[in-house]
């Protein structure tokens, strides 16, 4: 990228770091009644994440926090050229976050062995002490965003200003629309993608994170 500013990338977790939409995973293999039409209302936009997420969690006993976790993270699947990328932006002096709507207990596991530090991994919690899991929001809106988003990716973005980086954001889906109104660069797949074609925002399609790798080293080597 340009001008004397600091790259930084803010990367979706589920369905972009990993394969699958690991959430969905966890609902599904628990199959608790009446989820199908909570994730519908979260896709579709009828409910926010937070509280469709919220909701949907709290279909599941807290007495299943192992059997949860053990799935969650026996099925995750990484997606190609992510350990690669992570070495590019170390090697290129490129800030990289996870900024995920998934929840801490598979999450920081699924990532533990690419020594990313904690403190650039934004996700949501989770509250086992109850008879229902409950999921909590460390991570809230700002007073500029009010689309109840639980993990709110645009209040982390606000916090690197356009002046100081170039913004880039890899996601996919309906987590990510309100960050990539904000970045200088969306790297989309799937509903992103969509929503990026509707809205006329720059984006480049990815499959994995070789083709992410390839677009940064072209941007290089124009600059130079």
């Amino acid at each position: 990228m340009s001008g004397g500013k600091r790259d930084i990338i803010f990367c979706d977790f589920d369905g972009t770091i990993t394969v699958n939409d690991n959430i969905i995973a966890i609902i599904r293999h628990f199959d608790p009644p009446g989820w199908q039409p909570v994730v519908d209302d979260i896709i579709h936009q009828r409910k926010s994440v937070r509280q469709g997420v919220g909701e949907l969690f709290r279909m599941l006993p807290s007495a299943k926090r192992r059997e949860v976790t053990e799935f969650a993270v026996s099925q995750a699947k990484i997606r190609d050229g992510f350990a690669e990328l992570l070495d590019y932006c170390r090697e290129n002096d490129i800030e990289f976050l996870v900024t995920s709507g998934g929840i801490d207990f598979f999450v920081y596991p699924v990532l533990e062995p690419f020594g990313i530090p904690k403190e650039n991994i934004f996700c949501n919690g989770s509250d086992f002490s109850g008879e229902r899991i409950e999921i909590t929001w460390p991570n809230a809106c700002d007073s500029e965003c009010s689309n109840d988003c639980g993990m709110c990716k645009p209040t982390v973005i606000r916090r690197y200003p356009p002046s100081a980086y170039n913004r880039m954001l890899i996601g996919d889906s309906v987590t990510d629309f309100a960050g990539a109104k904000l970045v200088d660069l969306v790297f989309s797949r799937a509903q992103l993608t969509e929503k990026c074609r509707e809205l006329g925002l720059p984006h480049i399609e990815f499959e994995t994170f070789h083709d992410v790798i390839r677009h940064l080293r072209q941007e290089r080597t124009v600059i130079r």
